[in-house]
C-alpha cells in the first residue's frame, strides 16, 4: 500500500499554472481543468479513498464487453472507424487479461473479413474503401485473437499490393488511393507489413529519409514536414523507424527533451502539443515513445539511461490516469468532465502499462500506484498489443514466403522507364 498523501508526485498547488497576468483562451482553459481535478482530488481527500487507487476492473470489463456485442446510437459517427472498435476493445480487454470468448472472437473475425477489399487491406466498414488507419487497426485486432482463423483473414498477397498502391514517390505513403499524406500511414505501413512478413527493403525504400524530415525544431516531429510537432505524429514516425532499424537517424537528445517536456507539472498527465491541454490518450502516445527512446539511447551508449524506470515520472502519469480518467461506471476519459469512450479506454490502459513497466523486472513492483490489483498486462510499445501477441503473430507468418507484388512487376515489364522513375520496382 502506499504512504500518506505526500508522496503523490503530482497535484501540487506549487506547479499550478499561472498566467503573468496575461489572459488568454488557453489560460482559462487550462485553470478550469486544474480546478475541475482539485476538485477530485479534495473529494478523494475527504473520504480517504486517495490512499488507495484501485482499477476498478469489473466496471470496465462489462463496459468493454458490452461494447463488442452492441452499440449506442453516439456511435453511428464511427461507422467508417469499425475496425478501430474492435481493435481498442480487444487491446483494452487484453490489458485487464480478460478472456474473449471463442465465439465472439469468430465473430470478430468474420467481420473483419468482410472489412477485407478485394484489391487489399482494409476499409473502415464492409463496403468502404481499403484504409491504411483501419488496416492497421484490423490486423492488429487479429493479432490479439491470435488463431488460426483470425490469421487466414490477412490476404497477405492483397495487402502487399495494396501498401503499393499507397506508397508515394519520396517514400511516404497515402492514407489510401488518392487520400492524404502524413506521417501516420508511415507507421501503419510499416506495423502491418512488419507483423505479416511482407516488409522488403523496396517497399519502405527512401521513406526512413522521409520520416526524418518530419523531425522540426522543437525535437519531436510533424505530421508532414514544416509543421508543428504533435504527439500522436511523434509516436508514429519513431515507432515506425525502429520498424525499419532507423530509429538512430533521428536527433534522440532533443527528441526527449520535447517528449518529457509534454508530462504536466500539476496533472501528471500528458498533453499532446506544446501549450495544450493534458489528454489520457496521450498516456501512451507520448509515454509509449519513452522506451523506444531507452533502447535507441542504450544501444548509443548512453551510460546513464537507468534500467529503473523510464524517463519520464511513472507514478504520475499513473495518479492522473486513476484519479482524473477513470470512469466510476467504467471506461475512461480524455480528462475530468469527458463522457468516456474506447478510444480513450484503450489509450488511457495503454499508458497505464507503459508506466508499469521498465527495462529491470526487479523494479516493476515498485513503480505500480496502489494494490497490486491496479496491474495491468504489459503491452509492446512499438505495435501496442501484447508482447506475446506480437511474437506468436511474427513466429506465424514467418514460416510463410514473402509474397512477390505483382503490380510493379507488370508495370515494370510494360513501362520500364516509368517504373525505375518511380524507385520503388524489385530488383
Amino acid at each position: 500500500m502506499d504512504s500518506p498523501l505526500t508522496s503523490l508526485r503530482c497535484f501540487s498547488e506549487s506547479e499550478l499554472f499561472v498566467d503573468d497576468g496575461v489572459e488568454t483562451v488557453t489560460s482559462v482553459d487550462q485553470k478550469k481543468v486544474e480546478a475541475s481535478i482539485e476538485e477530485i482530488i479534495s473529494a478523494c481527500k475527504q473520504t480517504n479513498s486517495l490512499l488507495q487507487p484501485v482499477l476498478l476492473r469489473d466496471q470496465h470489463y462489462k463496459y468493454l464487453k458490452k461494447g463488442l456485442r452492441q452499440l449506442s446510437h453516439t456511435y453511428e459517427c464511427l461507422d467508417a472507424s469499425r475496425p478501430w472498435l474492435c481493435f481498442w476493445i480487444l487491446h483494452s480487454l487484453e490489458l485487464l487479461e480478460e478472456p474473449v470468448p471463442a465465439a465472439v472472437a469468430s465473430d470478430v473475425c468474420q467481420f473483419l473479413a468482410l472489412c477485407q477489399c478485394p484489391t487489399g487491406g482494409f476499409a473502415g466498414g464492409p463496403g468502404q474503401h481499403a484504409h491504411l488507419a483501419p488496416t492497421y487497426a484490423a490486423v492488429n485486432a487479429l493479432c490479439i485473437i491470435g488463431t488460426e482463423e483470425a490469421y487466414n483473414v490477412i490476404n497477405r498477397e492483397k495487402l502487399l499490393d495494396f501498401l503499393w498502391s499507397v506508397k508515394q514517390q519520396d517514400g511516404s505513403f497515402a492514407m489510401h488511393v488518392g487520400g492524404e499524406v502524413d506521417v501516420r500511414s508511415a507507421y501503419c505501413a510499416a506495423s502491418v507489413a512488419s507483423l505479416t512478413n511482407i516488409i522488403t527493403p523496396q517497399l519502405f525504400e527512401d521513406t526512413p529519409t522521409w520520416i526524418l524530415s518530419c523531425q522540426n525544431w522543437e525535437g519531436g516531429l510533424s505530421g508532414v514536414p514544416g509543421l508543428e510537432a504533435h504527439g500522436g505524429y511523434t509516436f508514429c514516425g519513431t515507432a515506425a523507424l525502429v520498424i525499419l532499424g532507423k530509429e538512430h537517424m533521428l536527433d534522440l537528445k532533443t527528441l526527449l527533451r520535447w517528449v518529457v517536456s509534454r508530462q504536466m507539472r500539476f496533472e501528471g498527465g500528458f498533453q499532446g502539443r506544446c501549450n495544450k491541454l493534458v489528454d489520457g490518450c496521450y498516456s501512451f502516445w507520448q509515454a509509449g515513445i519513452l522506451p523506444l527512446l531507452h533502447r535507441a539511447l542504450h544501444r548509443e551508449g548512453e551510460s546513464e539511461v537507468s534500467l529503473q524506470h523510464w524517463m519520464f515520472e511513472q507514478r504520475a502519469l499513473q495518479e492522473y490516469i486513476f484519479f482524473c480518467c477513470q470512469n466510476p461506471t467504467g471506461g475512461f476519459v480524455d480528462k475530468p468532465g469527458k463522457s468516456r469512450d474506447f478510444y480513450h479506454t484503450c489509450y488511457c490502459l495503454s499508458g497505464l502499462s507503459i508506466a508499469q513497466q521498465c527495462g529491470n523486472a526487479d523494479a516493476l513492483h515498485d513503480l505500480i500506484l496502489g494494490p497490486d490489483i491496479n496491474r495491468v498486462a504489459p503491452t509492446h510499445p512499438v505495435y501496442n498489443i501484447g508482447p506475446e501477441k506480437v511474437a506468436q503473430a511474427l513466429q506465424h507468418f514467418h514460416q510463410l514466403p514473402v509474397p512477390e507484388f505483382r503490380r510493379e512487376q507488370e508495370v515494370s515489364s510494360q513501362d520500364p522507364a516509368a517504373a525505375s522513375g518511380s524507385g520503388e520496382h524489385q530488383s
